[in-house]
C-alpha cells in the first residue's frame, strides 16, 4: 500500500473499531491523541476505566497482531502516562491497553489487557 492508502485504511479501521467499542458501551474520549511519547489511536472510556487502543489492519488478525512491536507498546505506554496526567486520578486511574485487529474483510478482534511480558 502507498502511504496515502495506508493512512486512509488506518483511519477507516480506527473508526470501525471505535464504533465497535461504542456498541459495547464505551465512549470515545480521543482519537489519534498525540503526546511527546507518541500517538494513541483511540482512547475509550467504559465506566471508570480508560482503554488505550492500538488499531492494526492487515490481511488476517494474526498478521495484524504481529505488527505490534515492543517498542511501539513502550511508546503507547509513555503517551498514556502523558494522557493520564490530565485525568482527575492521574496515574491512579483504572486503565487497560488493548490491541484491536481488523482483517481484510473488516472483522474486528480485540486483544484486551496487552502487556509487554
Amino acid at each position: 500500500m502507498t502511504g496515502a492508502v495506508s493512512y486512509h485504511a488506518g483511519f477507516v479501521a480506527e473508526a470501525a473499531v471505535a464504533d465497535h467499542y461504542i456498541r459495547n458501551g464505551a465512549s470515545l474520549v480521543a482519537s489519534r491523541w498525540r503526546g511527546d511519547g507518541g500517538e494513541i489511536d483511540l482512547v475509550m472510556r467504559q465506566g471508570s476505566c480508560l482503554i488505550f487502543v492500538e488499531v492494526k489492519k492487515s490481511r488476517s488478525h494474526a498478521r495484524a497482531a504481529e505488527r505490534v512491536s515492543r517498542r511501539q507498546l513502550e511508546r503507547i505506554y509513555a503517551a498514556a502516562s502523558e494522557f493520564l496526567a490530565g485525568e482527575p486520578m492521574g496515574l491512579d486511574s483504572e486503565v487497560r491497553f488493548d490491541v484491536a485487529t481488523m482483517d481484510e474483510i473488516g472483522r474486528i478482534e480485540i486483544l484486551e489487557n496487552v502487556s509487554m511480558t
